[in-house]
C-alpha cells in the first residue's frame, strides 16, 4: 500500500495532516472516536480553549471517558449513592483538572520530541513539559525496533504522567499515541491509543476527584 507525501495515515485508514478548522471543530467531526471527549470538554467549560488558543492536545478516546464515567458509577452504587447520568453531573472542574492534564500550551509535532526509551530512560528520558494545568508530564518519541536492530522502526510518541516528583523516573503511567500530528488551525491533536488508557491515567485519581467535589443531581 502506498499514499503520497500530503496522506496521511489513520489507524487503518488514510487521512490528511492537515484540517482547515479549530481542533473542536475536529473533534466534533470524529463522533465515533470523540463525542464523548467534546461533552466533557463542555463539561468543563473549556471550548473556547479548543476553539480560541494554540494548544497541542493528546486527545483521549470515548471509551477513555466512558470507562472513567463507569468506574465512578461502580464506587458510588458501591457505596449505596445516586449514580451519575449526565457529565454535568461531575463538577466542571473535575473535569478541567482531568482534561488540563492532555494539553499544552503552544504547537508540538513528533519531530519536536527527544527520544524516550521506557526500559532505558537513563540514556533517553523524553522530556518534561507543563501542562495546561500547570502540572509536568514526561512527552517522549519512542522508536521501536525493526528486524533485530534497535531503535531503526517507526516512532511514537508517548505521553506520561509522573506519580512522583521526587523519583521522576519511576512509576511512570505511559499514554502511548495511536495517531499523531493532526494538523488544524489552531495548534495540533495526538489521539490516545485509547484501548490501554484510563482517563486522569488512573481510575482512582478522577473518582476520588469526583467524589470530592461533589456529584449533583440529575435534574439540576
Amino acid at each position: 500500500m502506498s499514499c503520497s507525501k500530503e496522506d496521511y495515515f489513520y489507524d487503518t485508514g488514510v487521512h490528511k495532516a492537515k484540517y482547515d478548522g479549530t481542533i473542536l471543530q475536529y473533534l466534533k467531526s470524529k463522533p465515533v472516536q470523540f463525542d464523548s471527549l467534546v461533552m466533557a470538554i463542555d463539561a468543563a467549560g473549556m471550548n473556547d480553549v479548543f476553539e480560541k488558543e494554540n494548544i497541542t492536545f493528546f486527545a483521549p478516546g470515548n471509551s477513555c471517558i466512558y470507562k472513567a464515567v463507569k468506574w465512578l458509577n461502580d464506587d458510588l452504587r458501591l457505596n449505596g449513592k445516586d449514580t451519575v447520568s449526565k457529565f454535568t453531573q461531575i463538577k466542571p472542574e473535575v473535569w478541567k483538572e482531568a482534561l488540563s492534564l492532555y494539553i499544552f500550551k503552544g504547537t508540538y509535532l513528533l519531530k519536536d520530541v527527544p527520544q524516550i526509551d521506557t526500559l532505558s530512560l537513563k540514556a533517553f528520558p523524553g522530556q518534561g513539559y507543563a501542562s495546561y494545568g500547570g502540572r509536568s508530564m514526561n512527552i517522549g518519541v519512542f522508536y521501536n525496533d525493526a528486524g533485530g536492530i534497535k531503535y531503526v522502526g517507526y516512532r511514537q510518541l508517548v505521553l506520561s504522567f509522573i506519580p512522583d516528583f521526587s523519583n521522576p523516573q519511576v512509576g511512570l503511567i505511559n499514554a502511548p499515541i495511536a495517531t499523531s500530528d493532526i494538523q488544524p488551525t489552531n495548534g495540533v491533536i495526538h489521539a490516545l491509543r485509547f484501548s490501554t488508557h484510563s482517563f486522569d491515567f488512573e481510575s482512582r485519581r478522577f473518582i476520588a476527584s469526583a467524589i470530592s467535589a461533589g456529584i449533583g443531581k440529575a435534574d439540576e
